[in-house]
């Protein structure tokens, strides 16, 4: 694996391009068609990027992605245009586990199914040792405006901290 630095504040994000399954009320059972969600879509907004290892994971689930949902509106007034949740699964999965969490149209639910993004970060990490595979995503969130990062925040223990929409609330 060819393995990047980790981005930092003031590095511009990469070009990549992630898929996503649009919001879409009337599809309960069953997911949309992927689209490509380009990082590139990003220029002229403010973007929060919060990545994690596995969708439907317990702490994934039951704290990283809820909280996101639940201060979306502080985000948004604090001039946030996106909030996009990437994870090394399929567009397919990322659409379930949205639905599942109701975050609705709030949350972007993007998959990095080839780990292209992470890769091109430097916020890959390998799972193998618990048994998610090699190429999973670093738990970590960042805030870019006009394609620059303002704030990265990454995870070294277990647990969400520096990761969680109440640390990026928190530096905006």
């Amino acid at each position: 694996m060819n393995l990047k630095q980790q981005i930092k504040v003031g590095d511009i994000l990469p070009t990549v391009s992630l898929k996503y399954c649009p919001y879409d009320p009337e599809l309960k059972n069953a997911c949309g068609i992927p689209q490509v969600l380009s990082t590139d879509s990003f220029k002229g907004k403010k973007v929060v990027i919060f990545g994690v290892p596995g969708a439907f994971t317990p702490t994934c689930n039951n704290n990283h992605l809820p909280e996101y949902h639940e201060k979306y509106q502080d985000l948004a007034k604090k001039g946030v245009d996106q909030v996009v949740c990437i994870s090394t699964a399929d567009a397919f999965v990322m659409d379930a586990w949205g639905k599942w969490t109701n975050v609705s149209d709030k949350v972007i639910m993007a998959a990095d199914g080839n780990g292209d993004f992470v890769k091109a970060t430097g916020l890959v990490q390998d799972l193998t040792k618990v048994g998610m595979g090699a190429v999973r995503s670093k738990r970590f969130a960042m805030v870019v405006e006009d394609m620059k990062v303002i704030y990265i925040g990454v995870e070294t223990q277990f647990g969400v901290s520096v990761s969680g929409a109440g640390a990026v609330l928190a530096k905006l």
